[in-house]
C-alpha cells in the first residue's frame, strides 16, 4: 500500500502549527502573562462593579501612584536578578527627597539639587554595594542596616520637620512630579498622561533594552544563574554587584524626587514600608527571589496589579486594613507559581 507523501504545503501548515503550539506553550509558561491577565480581569471586573474605577480622574490617579511603586521595582528587579535584596529602598526615597526638599529650600536652584539628589541616592547604593560585594556582608544585613541610617540622615537635614517651601524654583518641582502631559486622540477626550508615568515608561524601555542586549545584563543574569560559574568565566560579579545596588538606590532617588513634587512637601516618613510593596510588585511579575529570572516590565505589571487592588479597596468601600493580606497572599502566590512551573519544566 502506497503511503501519502508529504506535500510542500502540507509540511509547510504542520511546521507552522509546531510553531504555533511551541509559541503558545511558551507564553502561557510565563508569570508576566498570567499577571497580564489577572490585571486585565481586575480591570473589568472594577469597571463592572464600580461606576467611579474607569473614569479618566480615577485612571489617572491609579497611573501616577503606581508609577513611583513600578520605577523602584524596576531596580529591585535587578537586584534580585543577581540573588540579593534591598531593603533600604524606602529610606533611600526620603533621603533623596529630603535633599532636594532641603536645598531649594534654601534657593538653590533644582538644576542643582536634582544631581545632589540623585548623587545623595547613589552614594547610599554605592555603600550598600561595597559592603555586600567586597566585604562579603549579607544583603538583608546591610541594607536593613541602610534602611535606618538613610532615615535617620533624612531626619538630621530636616531636624524631623515638615518642608513645604522649595524657593524660587518650586513650580517647577511642582510641576515635575504633579504635573501631566494631555494628549489628545481623534473621537475622544483629551487624555492626561501623569508625567511620573513618563519617566516611568522611559525608564522601563531603557532597562528593558539593557537588560536583554547589553553586556550589563547578560552579566546580571549570569550572577544570578550561577555565581561561581561567572567568575570563572570572568565576569567582574563584585563591580557588578556594586553597580546593581547603585542602580537601584538611583531610581529609588528618582521616584523620591517625582514624589515630592506630586505632593508638594517632604516629611521624613514618607516611603515609610514601601520596601514590602516594591519586593511584592518584583516578585508577582516574575523575578526569583533564588535569581537569575525577572524583566523590568514585569516589575511594572505587577506594580499596576497592587495598585489596581489598592484602589479597588477604597472604591468598593473595604478597610485598607486588608492591603496588606492581599499583597502579602499575592507575594506567596506568585512564589508558589514559580515552584510548581521550576519543577513542571524539570520533570
Amino acid at each position: 500500500m502506497n503511503k501519502a507523501v508529504p506535500t510542500d504545503a502540507s509540511l509547510q501548515r504542520a511546521i507552522g502549527t509546531q510553531v504555533h503550539r511551541h509559541w503558545l506553550s511558551w507564553l502561557v509558561g510565563q508569570q508576566t502573562f498570567w499577571v497580564s491577565m489577572a490585571a486585565l480581569l481586575a480591570f473589568v471586573g472594577l469597571t463592572l462593579a464600580s461606576d467611579v474605577f474607569a473614569t479618566q480622574q480615577n485612571l489617572f490617579n491609579v497611573a501616577r501612584n503606581f508609577a513611583f511603586v513600578a520605577i523602584i521595582a524596576i531596580g529591585m528587579t535587578a537586584v534580585i536578578v543577581t540573588g540579593g535584596i534591598d531593603l533600604s529602598v524606602g529610606a533611600v526615597l526620603v533621603l533623596s527627597g529630603m535633599v532636594i526638599g532641603m536645598t531649594m529650600n534654601t534657593g538653590m536652584s533644582i538644576w542643582l539639587a536634582v544631581p545632589l539628589a540623585l548623587g545623595a541616592a547613589l552614594a547610599v547604593g554605592a555603600f550598600n554595594g561595597v559592603l555586600i560585594a567586597y566585604v562579603g556582608v549579607p544583603p538583608f544585613v546591610v541594607t536593613l542596616g541602610m534602611l535606618s541610617i538613610a532615615r535617620s540622615l533624612a531626619m538630621v537635614l530636616s531636624n524631623n520637620r515638615m518642608v513645604y517651601s522649595f524657593g524660587p524654583d518650586q513650580p517647577a518641582l511642582l510641576a515635575l512630579g504633579g504635573g501631566f502631559v494631555t494628549l489628545a486622540l481623534p473621537f475622544v477626550d483629551p487624555i492626561r498622561i501623569p508625567n511620573p508615568l513618563i519617566f516611568l515608561v522611559v525608564l522601563l524601555v531603557v532597562a528593558s533594552l539593557v537588560f536583554r542586549w547589553t553586556r550589563w545584563g547578560r552579566y546580571l543574569f549570569a550572577i544570578g544563574g550561577n555565581e561561581r560559574a561567572a567568575v570563572v568565566t570572568g565576569v567582574p560579579v563584585k563591580a557588578m554587584k556594586v553597580s546593581v545596588y547603585m542602580f537601584c538606590a538611583l531610581c529609588a532617588g528618582l521616584a523620591g524626587i517625582l514624589e515630592v513634587g506630586w505632593l508638594g512637601t517632604i516629611t521624613t516618613g514618607l516611603g515609610q514600608g514601601m520596601e514590602l510593596t516594591v519586593i511584592a510588585a518584583s516578585v508577582i511579575g516574575g523575578a526569583n527571589l533564588s535569581g537569575g529570572i525577572g524583566t523590568a516590565l514585569g516589575a511594572v505589571l505587577g506594580a499596576a496589579l497592587i495598585e489596581v487592588i489598592r484602589n479597588s479597596l477604597t472604591l468598593l468601600g473595604i478597610s485598607t486594613f486588608w492591603q496588606g493580606t492581599f499583597v502579602g497572599s499575592f507575594i506567596v502566590i506568585a512564589v508558589l507559581f514559580d515552584r510548581l512551573r521550576s519543577r513542571s519544566a524539570n520533570e
